[in-house]
């Protein structure tokens, strides 16, 4: 079989499952699901080196568990359980030793974190991208969306061997390194492409290898998908896939690329978002744009939420999918079948429904800004840059906002991407709609502009292809690499100016 076309057309198949799948779904009790599955968690990891200290024979509920096992962010469980016999883990915090080790390395820490996949992680993860699928096909019960070809844009499928037993690398790699045969047939893109691991060769060959009319699904970083839409258009026109069904986006907010990559959809293809991570899979959107993503129930991790203002306390909250309450900001805390128990994640959600429990991405918690007392969300930042933006009529890309500090104020600075050469005339006016934003949208920001506390905020616009250009120079583009959008430590994000500054060809680099 070549590469440039599935075997045939199987969603007649996938379509007899979707539908088995959708009213096993509608049956599903959030609360009864989730404790049962903790429990089978707990009884997997008994024996275990953390089961053995958290006495997770003797754990007899949900409560009982919260109250045995704290909250624990990448850190603690690095420094106290991973690190030690890394890179074999071997009956730490699960059963047996774990195979794969993914590699993330954190927009907010800039540090590369080791995440354990087990194989049960893997094959929770590829039912939960079934799920994609189901709920496609409830919209859209006219697709053939397995009558062509599954492209998934991530990073290199390279994996290094560690040790005995133990590879570690991208989660795509591992992901492609576990795919079962059957899948493998509708995907795309084959493995020698799938290995390089230098992303500007990849985009090219990618550009020159991929059988454009026969992909029916493309899923990735809308960042990253942009960057692929740009290459392919430059070779086959737009739209460069014709009979493209369904784009999967996640990863990062969808708002600021929308227009952007509209203009490289066909008539009719439909967006659906996910909210996946290295540690499990949180959510899928099962209705429209904008309407929430439904909570992964079964898919081999049990949610916890704690509100965001009592994350740091002694004592925080703990919510589940049995007390949760809609409109509050949450941070999201997982514990899996890849051994993570109670590990602070990093996001933060709001619910919009409870049953099911329909979710908000609204940020990260490292993506607050308060240098001087602001407490700006991620999710206020990106509204208000949008809203600013479409006042002027301004196109941005990428972006990234900081604090500088002052003698006597200090102040935020946002460094824009506009598409195209920059034009530093829009500076001040951006500046003072971003800054007019915020003033109407956050009451302590007000406070503390009107106060004095804080200087208006200054706007650095940067040419197209800068933010690229510079995550190229910090070997973190494509693949799993994220932008990060707020550094909140003042000297971190003054080595990204000028990182960013060298790489537009600007001066101050």
């Amino acid at each position: 079989m070549s590469a440039g076309a599935a075997p045939f057309d199987a969603t007649p198949l996938l379509r007899l499952w979707a539908g088995q799948r959708l009213r096993q779904l509608a049956r599903l009790d959030p609360a009864a699901t989730q404790a049962a599955l903790l429990q089978r968690l707990l009884r997997r990891a008994a024996g275990t080196r953390f089961g053995r200290r958290h006495g997770f024979d003797r754990i007899a509920g949900v409560a009982d568990y919260q109250a045995r096992v704290p909250l624990r962010r990448y850190e603690q469980f690095w420094h106290d359980w991973w690190q030690p016999t890394h890179p074999v883990l071997a009956n730490i915090t699960w059963p047996g030793r774990v195979p794969y080790l993914a590699l993330s390395s954190g927009t907010s820490s800039g540090t590369t974190k080791y995440i354990p996949v087990t194989r049960p992680m893997l094959r929770a993860n590829r039912g939960a991208a079934l799920d994609v699928l189901a709920w496609h096909l409830r919209q859209h019960p006219g697709s053939r969306i397995l009558g062509g070809l599954s492209f998934l844009l991530g990073g290199s499928t390279a994996l290094a061997r560690v040790a005995p037993g133990v590879r570690q690398g991208d989660l795509s790699g591992i992901a492609a390194a576990e795919i079962p045969a059957w899948i493998a047939r509708w995907s795309f893109p084959p493995r020698a492409l799938a290995l390089l691991e230098d992303w500007d060769a990849k985009l090219a060959a990618l550009a020159a290898g991929t059988p454009a009319a026969a992909v029916r699904m493309l899923s990735g970083t809308p960042s990253w998908l942009l960057l692929l839409f740009e290459a392919l258009a430059a070779r086959h026109g737009a739209p460069p896939l014709p009979g493209l069904e369904l784009l999967v986006h996640g990863g990062v907010a969808w708002a600021p690329y929308r227009a952007r990559i509209a203009p490289y959809l066909p008539p009719g293809c439909a967006t659906r978002e996910v909210y996946p991570a290295s540690e499990g899979f949180c959510a899928i959107a099962d209705r429209g744009d904008g309407e929430g993503l439904r909570l992964t129930l079964d898919r081999g991790v049990f949610w916890e939420f704690v509100p965001v203002g009592e994350l740091e306390a002694a004592s925080p909250t703990r919510h589940w999918t049995a007390t949760i309450e809609t409109g509050i900001d949450y941070a999201v805390i997982v514990t899996s079948c890849a051994g993570l128990w109670s590990y602070v994640l990093g996001d933060t959600v709001r619910f919009l429904e409870r049953s099911p429990p329909r979710l908000l991405v609204t940020g990260r918690i490292a993506y607050d800004l308060s240098a001087f007392g602001e407490h700006v969300s991620g999710e206020e930042i990106e509204r208000a840059l949008l809203t600013a933006a479409g006042e002027l009529g301004l196109v941005v890309g990428e972006y990234l906002v900081g604090p500088v500090l002052g003698a006597a104020q200090g102040h935020h600075r946002w460094l824009v991407e506009t598409p195209g050469p920059a034009a530093p005339a829009l500076a001040p006016r951006l500046a003072a709609a971003l800054d007019a934003a915020l003033l109407a949208g956050n009451a302590d920001y007000a406070a503390h502009r009107r106060g004095g506390q804080m200087a208006p905020p200054a706007v650095r616009l940067l040419p197209g292809g800068a933010f690229a250009a510079w995550m190229r120079a910090e070997g973190r583009l494509g693949g799993q690499h994220k932008v990060p959008r707020v550094l909140a430590d003042p000297a971190r994000f003054a080595a990204a100016e000028a990182g960013l500054a060298r790489a537009a060809g600007e001066p101050g680099g």
